[in-house]
């Protein structure tokens, strides 16, 4: 007999998406990308660690930072974010046209998960 307070669903809740800047939309993603775009944001949601091919880590950005690669009919696509406590940061989504991440790229995402945490920082002091 099971325990009164277990259910066969229990866990926690999902981690949820926050986006600080680019979209997964068609244009410029097609329909197939965007579909495998949002399978594995959602298997980052439920705390799943993704590995090569679909996601590669980036330490040069910052702590629990990684891209999720896509394959799309013309393009190849990015996603860098990064793993949170509290959620899945989004921090940038563009078209991959060279074999290094352009230098411009890994400082707006620097800039962008600093003020994250910064803004996270004085959310927690105004409780």
């Amino acid at each position: 007999m099971s325990h009164p307070t277990y259910t066969p669903d229990a866990r926690k809740a999902d981690k949820p998406l926050v986006w600080l800047h680019g979209e997964v939309k068609s244009p410029p993603f097609s329909p197939a990308a965007r579909i495998e775009a949002g399978v594995l944001l959602r298997r980052l949601q439920r705390s799943e660690l993704l590995a090569l091919p679909h996601s590669r880590p980036m330490p040069g950005i910052g702590k629990g930072c990684h891209e999720l690669r896509l394959v799309d009919e013309t393009r190849t696509w990015r996603i860098v974010y990064g793993i949170q406590a509290e959620a899945i940061v989004i921090l940038e989504v563009f078209s991959k046209t060279t074999r290094a991440t352009p230098v411009a790229i890994l400082r707006i995402c620097r800039k962008r998960l600093e003020q994250y945490r910064l803004a996270l920082l004085g959310k927690e002091s105004k409780r």
